[in-house]
């Protein structure tokens, strides 16, 4: 069973930036794919970035550009660095990696963007 851990959300306003990390609690070296998904309020959750076992990153269109995904293999961690930050940004942010066939999902972290 892999543990997912989120850090680094918070309030920030428009135009601003935040970094969420996610820590593993098994190397992310055996892991297919990892990635970040968020929900706003009243509406279903959504795929923000991933990256896969062989370091393709691909990103919903609302976020290219500002939003990018890395991988730290020594420190098993996953991070998503969001710049220029918009209030349709708000939501509620996962960290989520599958191995094989399973998902895991981390606990989330608030991201609220004020206007």
């Amino acid at each position: 069973q892999v543990q997912l851990v989120e850090s680094g959300g918070g309030l920030v306003q428009a135009g601003g930036s935040l970094r969420l990390s996610c820590v593993a609690s098994e190397s992310i070296a055996s892991m297919n794919a990892m990635g970040w998904y968020r929900q706003a309020p009243g509406k279903q959750r959504e795929l923000v970035a991933t990256i896969s076992a062989g370091g393709i990153r691909n990103y919903v269109d609302s976020v290219k550009g500002r939003f990018t995904i890395t991988e730290e293999s020594a420190k098993n961690t996953v991070s998503l660095q969001m710049n220029s930050l918009k209030p349709e940004d708000t939501g509620v942010y996962y960290c989520y990696v599958r191995r094989y066939v399973k998902d895991y999902w981390g606990q989330g972290t608030q991201v609220t963007v004020s206007s």
